[in-house]
């Protein structure tokens, strides 16, 4: 986890610098918006990105950007967890019914223990109480459920932080190139559109770039959600499974 965040920063401070290199050299050579707008056209879509990102300014487009890594950079690393923890209950389950129809506990014990997600540490916490009865047992999943459920919904409420960042950061130097269109006016004392024409620009600039990748976040915070409420319904499914084996296991071998 450490190293994610390292790299998380990493990208953000290299793409805050491309940023400003870039519009450093944007203003060593500059140049008429036909001949940027022909330019971009020779460039391709690479090209013509940077164009307009150069356009939107570096500071807000910078901000832009580093809430799309590090959004990106928490939906990967919950992509990678819930795929982990996204296992096939019916074989643990399997393995755990034969181990307790032969009386082996410790046998089952083990079972759940190598194997790895959060219905096996379920059901190795409900195991470890078999021996004082259904409702121990009962109680231990339905507690240790909740703190598996909590360990897979993590990081989730930061993508939905940067969801709403990005489109508030895209209105806010919409707001900027707002302001510097009337300031623009105020100076020249002139209303028309070549005067007004840049600070338009940014403020739509900036809009769209927020937008967009609001947008582009919000597709992975909805394929993690459905992703998670897989999970926990197996989760559910699995421990009625598991206090029915319990019961089962109690009627054999308790009488």
């Amino acid at each position: 986890m450490k190293k994610l965040f390292a790299i998380i920063a990493f990208l953000g401070l290299f793409t805050l610098g491309i940023s400003n290199a870039a519009m450093a050299q944007d203003e060593a050579a500059p140049q008429t918006e036909q001949a940027a707008d022909q330019s971009a056209t020779e460039g391709g879509l690479h090209k013509a990105l940077k164009t307009k990102y150069i356009e939107g300014g570096a500071d807000f487009m910078s901000s832009i950007a580093i809430a799309l890594i590090f959004g990106l950079a928490f939906s990967l690393e919950r992509i990678i967890y819930l795929s982990l923890a996204d296992t096939n209950p019916s074989k643990l389950l399997k393995k755990i019914e034969e181990a307790l129809d032969k009386g082996d506990v410790e046998g089952a014990k083990t079972i759940a223990r190598e194997t790895r997600g959060p219905i096996a540490s379920i059901a190795y916490q409900g195991l470890m109480r078999i021996d004082q009865g259904v409702d121990i047992v009962e109680k231990s999943i339905i507690s240790y459920g909740g703190v598996q459920g909590g360990l897979l919904e993590k990081n989730l409420s930061w993508i939905t932080l940067f969801i709403a960042m990005a489109p508030s950061l895209g209105f806010l130097g919409t707001v900027v190139g707002m302001v510097m269109a009337f300031d623009k006016i105020q100076q020249v004392g002139d209303i028309s559109p070549t005067v007004v024409a840049g600070g338009m620009k940014v403020a739509l600039i900036t809009t769209i770039g927020g937008l967009i990748v609001a947008l582009i976040l919000q597709i992975f915070y909805n394929y993690l959600l459905s992703k998670l409420e897989g999970i926990l319904n197996k989760m559910e499914d699995a421990s009625i499974t598991l206090i029915d084996l319990v019961i089962k296991y109690n009627v054999k071998f308790k009488k």
